[in-house]
């Protein structure tokens, strides 16, 4: 009983000392708040401790949960994604991702692999005119609208690997890597031009779909992939010119061939202008 009457005086004495001590700023230690700064700095840390106790416990369930049925397109992306200084990432989001996100308007670099995108279009990258480099691996994207990308004069590296795409759309003519493996691609599905304005292309990735022919290659193309295609002839126009014994065609250090019908033997003249033949089958 004694204790509890000497707490009982003792706390309303030690807040009365702390106040006249917190309203001589001069007494403070150097680089610490003023007494009126730090008066309002106790009554916010009352408030917030007050707040917190209102809040459930962590592991109990919130009212309002983000059910996997939820739509990600109702939540702030760099809520579901992580957003650095001109890059989003946004894999395998829960709740699962069906559209492109909404995009700060300073991003360059795009991430969005393994999620549910189906479709992409034109007002998607509208506004996002700064994209450098966009990564779409892994979704189930079977429909891209044809100006989808038609703004995006700084994008050069393109990957829609993984997808279900059965034909292409109009691409960025500043592009040096484009990236369309493991898709549904046939030829009639890739316009004759799809390529030909790509005049910085380096490297084409075209495997594991279903061409039947080799489309137009830019002379800039160093690396080359059309394995496990549905190839079945290489014409004396697809890699050489045949108005042209002498043209030569020294940057393409790359292509494949394999996994496709066509025999290469058969074409002994068609490969004259390059400095390595392509893998695939021979015999």
């Amino acid at each position: 009983m004694k204790t509890l009457f000497f707490t009982c005086m003792l706390v309303p004495w030690l807040v009365a000392a702390s106040a006249r001590t917190f309203d001589h700023d001069s007494q403070l230690i150097p680089g610490s708040l003023a007494g009126s700064q730090l008066n309002g700095y106790f009554s916010d840390y009352l408030k917030s401790r007050r707040a917190r106790r209102a809040l459930p416990p962590a592991d109990e369930p919130d009212d309002n949960p983000i059910t996997a049925e939820a739509d990600a397109a109702d939540l702030p992306t760099c809520l579901l994604c992580v957003c650095l200084t001109g890059s989003v990432y946004c894999e395998e989001v829960s709740p699962d991702m069906t559209s492109i996100p909404t995009l700060p308007k300073e991003t360059a670099y795009l991430y969005a692999r393994f999620n549910k995108i189906r479709k992409i279009k034109n007002k998607d990258f509208a506004q996002i005119v700064t994209l450098k480099r966009i990564d779409l691996t892994g979704n189930l994207i079977s429909e891209i609208e044809d100006g989808a990308f038609s703004k995006l004069t700084l994008l050069e590296e393109l990957s829609l690997a993984e997808n279900q795409l059965v034909k292409l759309p109009a691409l960025p003519a500043k592009l040096t890597s484009f990236n369309a493996n493991y898709n549904k691609l046939k030829t009639k599905g890739v316009k004759a031009n799809a390529f030909k304005k790509l005049t910085k292309l380096v490297n084409l990735y075209l495997s594991d779909n279903m061409l039947e022919a080799v489309p137009y290659i830019p002379e800039s193309v160093r690396i080359l992939h059309l394995q496990n295609n549905n190839i079945t002839e290489v014409n004396v126009d697809t890699f050489c010119r045949s108005n042209d014994t002498y043209y030569l065609r020294p940057s393409l250090n790359e292509v494949r061939l394999d996994g496709n019908p066509v025999v290469l033997s058969k074409y002994p003249d068609n490969f004259t202008c390059m400095k390595v033949l392509p893998v695939g089958k021979y015999r």
